[in-house]
């Protein structure tokens, strides 16, 4: 653990520059380190600190970063996390500066070493991340930084930090790693941030950092179409990579345009609608296979031929058909459990997390047998998904009059504000 990081989680309960307390320990780095704080006394917000000592010494001093806060604290993008105030402080004998801004919920940063994100996760994310940067690339900026820890999760908004932002053709001097382009430290350009989105996107799904002599190499690992987002994002030469609108696979990369802030939250609610649509179908289907079983058998109608005035009136009446009960009828869920997930938990969630759980169910309907036949990205949510499904109970289906044992597919898709489940009878 470095000096910085071993020394900030000690100022907890200290406070800066008079008004902003260190409530709680955030995370930090060999040069900087993040508390929750308050403004006014009851706002939650986010304090970065910055050791002063890492930009004395360089063209991007104390006072050009400073300069560069207070032009960039005026711009406002709702995809962008939000400055508030910044300034110097000092504790014990170390100079810092310090900026306040908008807290988040999670960081992918914190989510990435736990699970790699789903490809309908990265979906929802990434026209967030697009539009931010599309922004910034309008007002004359450069992100220069897009890693893992720098992309946020606000309410059901994905947010990018706006704290270190460069001008398009300045050099920077403390690079991100590989999430950095070769020509950063020469001059930045719309295209660097590219190169970042392509590292970003390896990160994210496959858990690993690209090896930036041979960044292509670990797209091979990543997912359709993303492999190939990824693969033409990392070229080495600025002028040879695709162009942020190009990142985004679908109808937007053909289009080339970029979608409004408002379509991602908008497409979060259709996936829970259609999901819910089908579940009430579902029911509705067994409630009717129910009222058929206890349904007593009509006598039917007898149906008189037609009658023409070339045909005589038949003098025997028709035989009515013969009408035999069903004996076969479906099962129907009787109790259903949904996975417990922790609020924590569902804040990492992006999107809808789909697994699928099959069960055996005896001829009672309870469950006898579970398992997994499509776990999805994380073992946490697929645990907790089984441990649900073991609890579910079924009104059995009847075969030749008898209640029988029966399969189910239960499609569970967890998504930050809820969690459906499609049931579906496999067997008999």
């Amino acid at each position: 653990m470095d000096a910085l990081t071993e020394n900030s989680k000690k100022w907890e309960g200290r406070v800066v520059d008079g008004k902003f307390p260190l409530r709680q320990w955030l995370g930090g780095s060999d040069h900087s380190a993040v508390f929750l704080t308050e403004r006014s006394g009851t706002e939650k917000a986010a304090i970065k600190l910055i050791a002063a000592h890492d930009h004395s010494a360089t063209n991007h001093g104390a006072e050009n970063l400073l300069s560069r806060w207070a032009v960039t604290a005026r711009i406002a993008h709702p995809n962008l996390i939000r400055m508030f105030e910044f300034g110097r402080c000092q504790l014990g004998e170390e100079r810092f500066l310090y900026v306040v801004m908008e807290q988040a919920d999670e960081d992918l940063g914190q989510i990435i070493p736990q699970r790699p994100l789903a490809p309908a996760e990265v979906a929802e994310m990434l026209p967030f991340i697009v539009e931010a940067l599309s922004f910034l690339h309008g007002q004359g900026f450069v992100h220069g930084a897009m890693k893992p820890s720098n992309v946020f999760a606000v309410g059901n908004r994905v947010k990018i930090s706006a704290d270190n932002l460069h001008n398009a053709g300045e050099p920077v001097e403390h690079k991100s790693g590989v999430y950095s382009a070769p020509e950063a430290g020469t001059a930045l350009s719309p295209a660097s941030d590219v190169w970042s989105v392509g590292a970003l996107l390896i990160a994210v799904l496959t858990q690993k950092e690209p090896d930036k002599a041979h960044p292509g190499l670990a797209a091979a690992d990543v997912p359709e179409p993303y492999r190939s987002v990824a693969q033409r994002c990392l070229k080495p030469e600025p002028s040879q990579r695709c162009k942020l609108s190009d990142v985004l696979p679908g109808p937007a990369t053909r289009s080339q345009t970029i979608p409004h802030v408002d379509e991602a939250p908008r497409r979060k609610r259709t996936w829970p609608a259609i999901a819910a649509f089908f579940a009430f179908v579902v029911v509705l289907v067994a409630l009717a296979g129910k009222m058929m079983m206890h349904r007593p058998a009509s006598t039917p109608v007898p149906v008189a031929p037609e009658q023409t005035s070339a045909s005589p009136t038949p003098t025997t009446p028709p035989v009515a058909p013969k009408v035999t009960p069903a004996a076969n009828q479906r099962g129907s869920v009787l109790h259903q459990v949904l996975p417990d997930i922790s609020r924590q938990a569902q804040k990492t969630i992006h999107g809808r997390v789909k697994i699928v759980a099959e069960v055996r169910v005896d001829s009672s309907g309870n469950v006898t047998d579970a398992k997994l036949t499509s776990p999805g990205p994380s073992h946490y949510f697929a645990g907790k998904v089984l441990a649900a499904a073991r609890q579910w109970r079924f009104t059995p289906p009847q075969v030749d009059g008898q209640p029988s044992a029966s399969a189910w597919a239960l499609r569970f898709e967890l998504g930050r504000g809820s969690t459906q489940v499609i049931p579906k009878q496999t067997k008999p």
